[in-house]
């Protein structure tokens, strides 16, 4: 199973994520981040749990739990409630721009670290995949509402938070399993939101939910949480962290059409080139997967 395999995985998982930052903007008026976050993946974990038990997974052991621990933490409660707290400033194609930067800092974290090697190829890749991005979005950003930029700022900061996740997983996911990996991770940052959104209020909001919203909470906790990211840390088994990365650059473009058709947001010509692109710098970046001549010998 080579990496090409991953990236396809990676690619579908990243289209189930764009559905769920649409049905999140949905949320926003009802419901703070936090609340939104523990909706998602406390839902989320509860849909992994009888499959992970069902199927006698592998589970971190030893000192791993507690890292893994950290690492859902990390990316389950801190990157998302950030990631929440930017959509209410700005539209679902622009707020999904800034995770498209995620290969870049995954690169570059993972080359600083000694964890993969940053080959041309790679580079190019990724470049002409986030062009792709901006081209398909420029006239998006021109048209932003006003204050967007905390938004940009908010995004872009719990980005770093994605790029350390993806680059530090793979080798707890090859030490235990993809699905026991994600449950372990999720159920530890699923926790710390269950109790964050409990003394906020959280009930209260929920409480409220219209049917559209329920409708939204249940596609966070089954596609956007459970089977999102199990697809994710699956792929990261098969495929390098920058390779995995860069199909985050599909995101912004199947959120976008994802929010003109459901929200009503702008959608432009400009998507259709820039999706050409995006397709692009994967193949691009993807290219020679599976001959491991683009990884540390430590990896190999």
């Amino acid at each position: 199973m080579n990496e090409r395999f991953g990236v396809a995985v990676a690619i579908l998982s990243c289209s189930f994520g764009a559905g769920a930052a649409v049905a999140t903007r949905h949320l926003v008026g009802g419901a703070d981040p936090v609340t939104i976050a523990a909706i998602r993946f406390g839902g989320g974990a509860l849909c992994l749990w009888p499959l992970a038990l069902g199927l006698r997974v592998a589970w971190p052991r030893g000192r791993d739990r507690i890292a893994v621990a950290a690492l859902g933490v990390l990316f389950f409660a801190v990157f998302f409630v950030f990631y929440n707290l930017a959509l209410r400033y700005t539209t679902v194609a622009r707020g999904t721009l800034a995770p498209s930067m995620l290969p870049l800092m995954t690169m570059v974290a993972g080359a600083a670290l000694g964890i993969e090697a940053l080959t041309r190829r790679k580079t190019a890749g990724v470049l002409i995949a986030i062009g792709g991005v901006v081209v398909a979005l420029a006239s998006g950003v021109a048209a932003a509402p006003a204050g967007a930029w905390r938004g940009d700022l908010i995004m872009a900061a719990a980005t770093l938070c994605m790029a350390l996740y993806s680059v530090w997983s793979r080798p707890f996911v090859m030490r235990s399993s993809a699905l026991g990996f994600l449950t372990a991770g999720m159920t530890a940052g699923a926790a710390a939101l269950v109790v964050a959104s409990a003394l906020s209020g959280g009930a209260t909001q929920i409480a409220a939910f219209s049917a559209g919203a329920w409708i939204a909470s249940l596609y966070l906790a089954v596609a956007g949480g459970a089977l999102a990211f199990f697809l994710w840390v699956y792929a990261l088994k098969h495929a390098s962290p920058t390779r995995v990365a860069n199909t985050m650059t599909v995101n912004p473009l199947v959120a976008g059409v994802g929010a003109a058709l459901l929200l009503g947001e702008p959608l432009t010509a400009n998507v259709l080139v820039g999706l050409v692109a995006v397709f692009a710098g994967v193949w691009v970046a993807t290219g020679g997967a599976g001959r491991g001549s683009d990884r540390p010998a430590a990896l190999s």
